[in-house]
């Protein structure tokens, strides 16, 4: 046997997700290794037909305080971290009566799930594992030794080492250790994370402004993930990727089944996350919308009284740009929305669910790809946005501002009509996604020119017109769609070259959060114009 090779005569076994852990187990057993397990662990293996010892019988303790305490003991702990070519090890484990555990099957209480599904207070610190993380620990540390696995996924990897050289290599033993430290790593992240929360909504809750800014920024924070899956590379192809799952369990690209096409890159992920979000916007009780995102933007929204009435308005608004684009949709795709969304190139379609004649007229696309994800998030729902820079992360909280919740406030001599003001909220939903500086024409509830990620915020508005001036040229309509639209900013008008600009594009009202201290020369340039004007006081820049 080479010398880095460890042989397994015990494995100690205590796993809340039990997924194939009777045919593992099965296989230990019959390489004549001695399985050691706990609670349900043991009695799942037990009425498998496995003869199974008990870590009480290891410990001479039974299981105690609700199973709080049954692993913590030198009779385990000592088996796992001895050092095998240790004498003094060997002679405190040949005192002490304790035999070596070579190979440790740990994965954890479901504490992010048990957040995930909204329990309560005291059924998440029960779900807070204290025992499993230390056998994981000890046994990373003690790799040299002992092999660990905190995941199923590696099972067939140990049992393939151990039936072809007897025992796990040094190679493997490393790579388990990396593994089990990333996920007890990224267990107490959501730990740390969940506690913040909590801290966070009980200063709210007391209106303490002090106390929250302070939970809000935690002396020291952690992020970590599940490998969901290797990407061929990154924004560009000189950069190696990969899509990690982890953090609040919010629907989207996260939770999506794949129904089919190609496998996702890099950008696509982050364009669908994008769409997704910007769709989540429209309550799909009021109307189907869709959204067409490119590069991150959407370059067309709308809604409309069917998915596929929506999708046609989207797409009118930039049809050049929709090329090639991300389509998300916040109702089940139906074949009607389908048909139409194949007849161009469209890299992903994402939709909460898609009816099985929608799929197979989407299947007949074999590089497109359908994502179904079971639900809408919640845009007013809490969460983290996290931004790597040199040395460090910006940590702020989601975006979650929605302009129903807002108070509008009329700021000109004319006041909105029903319509525009119809308008008008529903380009402030589309502008909240829109790349700074962002400024958004809508009409008939569809969006008819989208300026994005500009230096200047008239430069924003004039790409924006110019857009529809070619949508309008491309569908052979006689003027824009911006004559007689409305325009939604992202932040305020810092002069009124920005809101003349609109004017002359043929906008008649106007939504912006206000603030600047230019706000009246705005102002009396939308009286003067006779247009409309609300404040909504909320900002929404993206960079």
């Amino acid at each position: 046997m080479p010398a880095d090779v460890r042989p397994i005569a015990r494995a100690l076994l205590s796993v809340s997700d039990k997924t194939g852990l009777v045919a593992f187990a099965q296989r230990l057993a019959a390489k004549g290794i001695e399985l050691v397990s706990t609670g349900g662990t043991r009695k799942a293996l037990a009425e498998a037909g496995l003869k199974v010892l008990d870590v009480a019988d290891l410990t001479g303790f039974p299981e105690m305080m609700d199973g709080r305490v049954k692993t913590l003991h030198p009779a385990v702990h000592g088996g796992i971290l001895a050092v095998r070519d240790d004498a003094a090890h060997r002679a405190s484990m040949q005192e002490h009566g304790i035999s070596p555990i070579d190979l440790v099957v740990v994965n954890l209480y479901p504490f992010e799930a048990t957040v995930a599904r909204g329990a309560g207070y005291d059924d998440c610190v029960e779900n807070i594992d204290i025992g499993g993380p230390a056998m994981i620990r000890a046994a990373a540390k003690n790799h040299a030794d002992v092999a660990v696995i905190v995941d199923s996924s590696s099972y067939e990897t140990v049992l393939a080492e151990i039936e072809e050289k007897g025992g796990t290599t040094l190679a493997t033993r490393r790579k388990l250790a990396q593994l089990a430290y990333a996920r007890t790593a990224t267990y107490d992240g959501a730990i740390a994370s969940w506690f913040a929360e909590v801290e966070a909504k009980e200063a709210a809750a007391k209106e303490a402004e002090a106390k929250a800014e302070e939970v809000a920024a935690p002396q020291s924070r952690v992020f970590g993930g599940r490998l969901a899956e290797a990407l061929r590379y990154g924004e560009n192809p000189h950069q190696q990727a990969a899509f990690y799952v982890g953090g609040a369990a919010r629907p989207g690209v996260a939770t999506a089944r794949q129904l089919q096409g190609k496998a996702l890159s890099y950008n696509n992920l982050n364009d669908t996350d994008a769409a997704f979000e910007a769709v989540a916007e429209f309550d799909p009780a009021r109307a189907p919308a869709v959204v067409i995102v490119k590069h991150a933007n959407p370059c067309g929204v709308a809604e409309g009284a069917t998915l596929v009435e929506a999708y046609r308005k989207a797409l009118a608004c930039d049809p050049t740009s929709a090329f090639g684009g991300i389509v998300a949709l916040n109702r089940t795709l139906d074949a009607d929305a389908a048909r139409a969304i194949v007849e161009i190139f469209t890299e992903v379609i994402v939709a909460p669910d898609a009816t099985e004649e929608a799929a197979a007229i989407v299947g007949a696309k074999k590089n497109l790809r359908l994502l179904v994800t079971g639900a809408l998030p919640n845009p007013r729902g809490p969460g983290l946005a996290v931004k790597s820079l040199a040395g460090g992360y910006l940590v702020q909280s989601r975006d979650n501002a929605v302009v129903d919740d807002m108070a509008l406030k009329v700021v000109t001599k004319r006041a909105p009509t029903a319509k525009e003001l119809a308008d008008l909220a529903f380009a402030f939903r589309v502008v909240k996604h829109v790349k700074s500086n962002a400024i958004v024409y809508a009409k008939d509830l569809a969006t008819v020119g989208i300026g994005a990620g500009q230096m200047s915020r008239v430069d924003s508005a004039r790409i924006a017109a110019h857009k529809a001036r070619d949508a309008a040229a491309t569908a052979g309509l006689a003027e824009p769609l911006t004559k007689g639209s409305v325009v939604a900013s992202d932040a305020f008008f810092p002069f009124s070259d920005g809101l003349i600009t609109a004017i002359e594009a043929g906008a008649t009202a106007v939504i912006q959060p206000g603030g600047s201290i230019r706000d009246n020369d705005v102002i009396a340039a939308a009286d003067e114009a006779g247009i409309a004007m609300v404040f909504t006081g909320v900002r929404h820049f993206r960079h």
